[in-house]
């Protein structure tokens, strides 16, 4: 029995916009379209709480 039988896991490479996908394989294409998604929530999460904040100081200012 060997100690290393199983081949290490791929780590996901990061998405780079305008990168040939025609090498990557359906499941890869997959995997980068769930990470992209996510990463858009987050994206929205922050600039709603930028846009919040924004908000609350215009309002501040507006009442000095």
């Amino acid at each position: 029995m060997a100690l290393f039988d199983d081949e290490p896991k791929k780590k996901p490479q990061p998405h780079e916009i305008g990168q040939d996908l025609s090498l990557l394989s359906i499941g890869e294409l997959s995997t980068r379209i769930e990470l992209l998604r996510a990463e858009i929530v987050r994206l929205e999460t922050e600039l709603e709480a930028k846009g919040s904040t924004r908000s609350a100081a215009e309002a501040l200012f507006r009442s000095l």
